[in-house]
């Protein structure tokens, strides 16, 4: 697991630390002093990122201690402790920054998902992620849907093949786009195709399409597209969902619904490092 952190909190200390390191904390306190803290959600929320936050403790100096409370994926109440760090004082305020940056960034991730898969619970749909993500951040922030009990589209350009509307521009169509595709990656790859009507739909649908992505459709549109699909496709709703909308879209009967606001837009999680007396 911390392989996944590794070099992400890397990038982001050689990005705070620069040129002279923490010149504040080597100005103000002695060598030698010992403290102890607890990091703490300030709100309630779904937790991801802890990881993280051992990891910058661990790069910034391997003998402080980071003794982790809760589990990531687990939604928790405000007030409640994640972790107790404690070593020298300088060490612990030099990772401070870094750590609850990443704590609370994927903790946000975590908490919107949650609440849209808790919106759409009782329907077949499950809630998905997109390549809309944060550049360096996307392999943390797909695992951070995840701890918030959703599911990960694909990770990249070279890892599942969904032919878009400037694909479908550039290739002449729907029917060229997808056939061509099929003939390229062959049996094993499912081909996804985006399409923002009903007469595409249909198009996609005679070329092969394995999955289909059906982009800003209203509700009523998308009730339709499953009916014509009958199970032949993946149905993916793809476009504006929110926490008060998402629902009208899962029972519509589509089989996924991609928001990629909950990678981009997620609000942080509030959480802090408090010192204590111990």
């Amino acid at each position: 697991m911390i392989g996944l952190f590794e070099e992400a909190v890397r990038a982001a200390l050689r990005e705070d630390l620069g040129r002279a390191g923490d010149i504040t904390t080597a100005a103000t306190i002695p060598p030698g002093t010992k403290a102890s803290g607890d990091i703490v959600a300030r709100k309630a929320g779904t937790i991801a990122g802890l990881p993280a936050v051992t990891e910058t403790f661990r790069q910034v100096d391997p003998s402080c201690l980071c003794d982790v409370l809760v589990a990531d994926g687990k939604a928790v109440a405000g007030g409640t402790v994640l972790a107790r760090v404690s070593g020298e004082a300088a060490s612990l305020l030099t990772a401070e920054r870094t750590a609850l940056n990443f704590l609370g960034h994927l903790s946000g991730v975590a908490t919107a998902t949650a609440e849209l898969v808790s919106a759409v619970a009782g329907t077949k749909a499950a809630i998905v992620d997109t390549r809309k993500t944060t550049p360096g951040l996307r392999a943390l922030e797909k695992y951070a849907v995840r701890m918030g009990g959703g599911k990960n589209h694909r990770f990249g350009l070279d890892d599942a093949v969904l032919i878009k509307d400037n694909h479908i521009v550039a290739a002449g169509g729907v029917g060229p786009a997808v056939r061509r595709a099929k003939e390229a990656v062959g049996h094993m790859v499912v081909v996804e195709c985006e399409v923002e009507n009903l007469v595409q739909l249909e198009e996609a649908l005679a070329a092969g399409a394995g999955a289909i992505l059906l982009d800003n459709m209203p509700p009523e549109t998308l009730r339709e597209a499953v009916r014509l699909t009958a199970g032949r496709a993946v149905l993916e709703a793809s476009g504006g969902s929110t926490l008060a909308t998402v629902r009208a879209v899962a029972d519509t009967g589509v089989d996924l619904i991609s928001a990629g606001w909950i990678t981009h837009s997620a609000p942080n999680l509030d959480v802090a490092l408090d010192f204590v007396s111990r």
